[in-house]
């Protein structure tokens, strides 16, 4: 029996598992990650909004939606962070003088910017 056949009619691909003929999977990789952000939205939206859910898994949107979620709070998240480093005064300069200090400073600026854009995109 052949690994691989195609219905001529419907033009669907089936691969031999064990005896039977299943519909195989597509060639093509998932697509883009779905990252950590969008993970914990992924999380989110199952237990809070089952609607939007079902609705992104039925059309087959959702790996798309939480990919382009990430990205834009990647992005946010590394502007804010530059930005409130840049307010607070954490440089290189800093850095150099007293890498202690720096670090606590960057802590908090990183756990500040992840209670911002967590409430701002991911829990809403």
């Amino acid at each position: 029996m052949e690994e691989f056949i195609t219905d001529k009619r419907t033009g669907l691909r089936y691969e031999l598992v064990g005896d039977y003929y299943l519909i195989a999977g597509e060639d093509e990789p998932e697509g883009r990650p779905i990252g950590i952000w969008g993970q914990r939205h992924l999380q989110y939206i199952r237990k809070h909004k089952v609607g939007l859910y079902a609705e992104l898994l039925t059309t087959g949107k959702l790996n798309d939606y939480l990919a382009d979620l990430n990205e834009q709070t990647e992005a946010l998240f590394s502007r804010l962070v530059k930005q409130l480093s840049e307010k607070e005064g954490v440089t290189e300069a800093l850095k150099a003088e007293n890498q202690m200090l720096w670090v606590q400073r960057m802590n908090n600026i990183r756990s500040a910017t992840m209670e911002i854009v967590s409430s701002e995109l991911i829990y809403c």
